[in-house]
């Protein structure tokens, strides 16, 4: 029941300081974010009109962030690489039911966990995951359902995401995700195996299509950076721009906006 991709997890040091860079790296607004208490962790958010949006995530609590999935991968993404995406979510809203029916084909996902995150004006998001063994850009992307609710989930605030225009000059989505493995067949077997998703081979690519956006998994040699993101705005010309450890391509849509889920 997976129906698109929900978040990109990108890991930082800095967050004021990741935020500035990909303002002006390439024309994001993050206007969102707070802290995940329990987790060791701290976040900002850039939304996007298509419903999905770009987590900036840094340690606050180190041995916290080490006890969870997400947050060991984090700390990991710092050491080695001192920025990048550590993991991708894919949206799921009857989580609570594909993951048993995931681990009845055999699947080694894990159980649904509930998630909290207290916002700056105090109000608390909420949100339900699973992971699989091994996350990351080398591993599998997670699953996730939102409550929506709130200022930040309710149906105020997803309209208004569709409608915002980012420095760039437009609302702005979410198109594909490449992500480098050594074997690209491997990987996607691995996606099958595990979350159920079925890629198909184009050349030495394997593609997916999730939704209204598309994996891509492709050689290590082809790629110059180990994920690269494509988003599409209202823009004259294709831009791209190296930032946080990753590289971010930007095509020219007609119609950005499009209906969130």
């Amino acid at each position: 029941m997976v129906t698109g991709i929900d978040h990109l997890v990108i890991a930082v040091p800095d967050l004021d300081s990741a935020a500035q860079e990909l303002e002006q790296g390439i024309g994001l607004a993050v206007t969102g974010g707070g802290r995940h208490a329990d987790a060791g962790t701290a976040n900002r958010i850039a939304f996007l009109a298509d419903g999905s949006y770009l987590e900036l995530i840094a340690v606050e609590d180190a041995d916290a962030a080490s006890a969870r999935p997400l947050g060991a991968a984090v700390i990991r993404a710092l050491e080695e690489h001192g920025a990048g995406l550590v993991s991708f979510a894919l949206v799921d809203d009857h989580l609570e039911a594909t993951v048993p029916e995931l681990q009845a084909n055999g699947s080694s996902i894990g159980p649904v966990q509930h998630g909290t995150r207290l916002r700056p004006d105090g109000e608390l998001v909420e949100w339900w995951s699973a992971f699989p063994e091994s996350i990351g850009t080398d591993g599998l992307p997670f699953l996730i359902r939102h409550a929506y609710t709130g200022e930040e989930w309710g149906p105020a605030a997803m309209e208004a995401r569709q409608a915002f225009v980012h420095p760039i000059g437009s609302p702005v989505v979410l198109a594909r995700i490449d992500v480098a493995t050594p074997d690209p067949q491997d990987l996607a077997a691995r996606y099958a195996r595990e979350l159920a998703l079925e890629f198909w081979a184009v050349l030495d690519l394997a593609v997916c299509n999730v939704g209204r956006h598309v994996i891509r998994l492709v050689p290590t040699r082809e790629m110059e950076t180990p994920v690269a993101i494509t988003l599409g705005a209202h823009v004259e010309a294709p831009r791209s721009s190296q930032v946080l450890g990753l590289r971010i391509d930007v095509e020219p849509v007609a119609v950005p906006a499009v209906a969130a889920p």
